[in-house]
């Protein structure tokens, strides 16, 4: 082993172990349990917990490291706690941990050999990403630190850059990231695996695509199911244009309320910290069928597009778009690209 692979190797161990690993599906607590005792396999714990959607035992777990001395066991923790404490009210904890990354970031010496940078720049341009905050000047483009990344953390940097291109509308590009990522792929990384296909969906439902965004969804939950990873699931939902409510409602319709409880926790704490930082508006009174259709709307389908997709009449169609229209206190439906989520 190189100089350089040893150092990733130390670098990189306790930096969110579990996303970083290659397990088989449905072996994921088994992994966890046979994990030798220590930080490390509590970070991990914490994130199972998190990703199968039990943000107060996720919380309770990773808060122990938000002081480490450590860089990867603290920046795990505040990666985990930032979100977990979104799902959960606690949006004072959530603004901690996020000003705690951006701390850590900036007190690092910049003279140092890029690969002790990488961890930092990983974990805050995942954050400023996935809140859809503007992104500051101190993280380095991907470009600089996703080659020195272990495996399984660059597929999922690949997400987070593909979720970054998705925003700027660019949905080509964004998908060209995306097959990059599973070509590169030598084993399957389950976690963040699942979150390049929510990016996919994303993606082709935007280009109006929704066999493929449907084929893209399902293997998603062939591979969260067998370990109840469905946090991501309901991050997602309402970018997903309703693809979970035509393919997992009707055949898991369970854990489809799972997910949505996910989803309006989840969504609740995430637009108390995106709204204020950014000033846009982005809506936070609509049901998520209403938000699901005023998506479609705000993306151009029309309302027999969006019937036929999600197999509901176009008239309840109408009155779930006149409905979003008076609760968003607009006139035209032309206006309602400027409340969803891009």
């Amino acid at each position: 082993m190189s100089k350089r692979e040893q150092e990733k190797q130390i670098l990189f161990s306790d930096l969110m172990p579990l996303m970083n690993t290659a397990f088989e599906p449905g072996s994921c607590k088994t992994y966890i349990k046979n994990m030798e005792d220590g930080p490390r396999k509590e970070i991990a714990l914490a994130e199972y917990y998190y990703f199968s959607g039990k943000s107060e035992k996720a919380v309770k777990k990773a808060e122990l490291f938000l002081d480490s001395q450590e860089l990867d066991l603290k920046l795990s923790a505040c990666f985990i706690c930032a979100y977990a404490n979104l799902t959960i009210g606690q949006i004072h904890r959530a603004r901690h941990s996020l000003v705690e990354m951006k701390n850590t970031l900036a007190s690092v010496n910049k003279d140092m050999p890029a690969i002790y940078h990488a961890g930092e720049a990983f974990v805050a341009f995942a954050a400023v990403v996935l809140l859809h905050l503007p992104m500051p000047e101190e993280i380095p483009p991907i470009q600089e630190f996703l080659a020195i990344l272990p495996p399984g953390l660059q597929i999922f940097a690949l997400y987070v850059q593909a979720h970054y291109i998705y925003l700027k509308g660019e949905y080509e590009k964004s998908i060209g990231i995306i097959e990059t990522a599973f070509a590169i792929q030598q084993k399957i990384y389950p976690i963040p695996t699942i979150y390049l296909h929510m990016v996919a969906v994303m993606d082709y439902m935007s280009l109006k695509q929704p066999e493929k965004a449907r084929k893209h969804l399902l293997e998603a939950w062939e591979l969260a199911r067998k370990d109840d990873l469905i946090e991501a699931f309901g991050e997602h939902h309402g970018l997903l244009g309703g693809m979970l409510e035509a393919v997992i409602k009707p055949n898991w319709p369970k854990d489809f309320k799972r997910i949505i409880d996910i989803t309006y926790r989840f969504a609740e704490g995430w637009r108390k910290v995106h709204n204020p930082i950014t000033g846009h508006e982005v809506a936070d009174n609509l049901t998520t069928t209403e938000f699901t259709t005023a998506m479609l709307a705000a993306r151009g389908w029309t309302n027999q597009e969006i019937a036929n997709h999600m197999n509901i009449s176009v008239n309840t169609v109408k009155q779930y778009i006149s409905t979003a229209l008076q609760k968003l206190h607009i006139e035209h439906r032309k206006d309602l690209k400027k409340y969803m989520l891009q």
